[in-house]
């Protein structure tokens, strides 16, 4: 019997793998993985891992980084958090803690290697994928963008476009990304706008 969708999300948040090396970290914090999707989306928003106020929520981007991540896709919070158009799948399901610096860890990659294609293989009407940051786009183009940095990816955007747009994480620390490429605001985000208006309504 095939399993079902609801009997697979509660596989994720039932996991545990990475308990033991979150325990060591500077907030020695429990797992709590936050999975959203479902298999009618047809937009899917792939992170890094969430933060610590989606630790504490339950709801992806439920941040200042979110609240900014909306502003890039012209969604507002309704149409961003509809389970039924928009999957937001992460490449770790878990907050993987801060570091000595106080620096969010990177997501384990245990996480990718466990769950991703899992989840893929469950959003088949997928048509449009917003890649942010390394990680992600590591995964969903390849070796193209190991061999570049995120900046040289997201510049060279309209190679991947329309069904991959490649973004910098939404984070306030990329202020200063987003002084010295203003081609970012004046180019790749009316694209990016417009695709997923089409995307959402069915084109």
């Amino acid at each position: 019997m095939t399993e079902s969708e609801e009997a697979f999300i509660a596989r994720i948040r039932a996991c545990r793998l990475c308990a033991a090396d979150f325990a060591k970290t500077k907030t020695a914090h429990s797992p709590r993985p936050v999975p959203w999707f479902r298999s009618s989306a047809r937009l899917l928003v792939a992170g890094q891992a969430p933060g610590m106020r989606v630790h504490e929520t339950g709801m992806p981007f439920n941040d200042r980084s979110g609240d900014r991540l909306r502003d890039w896709l012209g969604l507002d919070r309704d149409q961003f958090y509809d389970l039924d158009r928009v999957a937001v799948v992460p490449m770790a399901f878990c907050f993987p803690g801060y570091d000595d610096k106080g620096s969010d860890l990177p997501p384990p990659l245990r996480c990718a290697a466990t769950w991703r294609q899992q989840v893929m293989d469950r959003l088949p009407k997928l048509t449009t994928t917003i890649a942010i940051g390394r990680y992600a786009q590591h995964w969903h183009l390849g070796e193209a963008a190991r061999k570049t940095g995120v900046t040289a990816t997201v510049r060279n955007w309209r190679a991947y476009a329309p069904e991959i747009f490649p973004i910098p994480h939404p984070s306030w620390r990329n202020n200063a990304f987003l002084r010295r490429n203003p081609w970012f605001e004046a180019e790749l985000l009316p694209a990016l706008r417009a695709r997923i208006a089409a995307t959402l309504a069915g084109g």
